[in-house]
């Protein structure tokens, strides 16, 4: 009984040993830092079209369909 318990006290030793030890893997803070660098730059590129159709498309498009609706005036 004793020989028994003294093998599976080893065993457990050397496996959490060997899961310390080890460097393979992704992190929770690797995720982390990939996930708020994707919002980031997805929140400047939505900027940067909110932007470019609110300063150069929409006041451009405003123009040509008032242009086209009016015939005379």
């Amino acid at each position: 009984m004793a020989d028994k318990a003294r093998y599976e006290l080893t065993m457990l030793y050397l496996n959490s040993r060997g899961l310390l030890r080890s460097q393979s893997g992704e992190g929770f803070v690797d995720t982390a830092i990939k996930i708020l660098i994707a919002v980031v730059i997805g929140a400047l590129l939505l900027a940067g079209l909110y932007a470019l159709f609110g300063e150069t498309v929409l006041p451009t498009l405003k123009k040509r369909i008032q242009d086209m609706f009016n015939y005379g005036g």
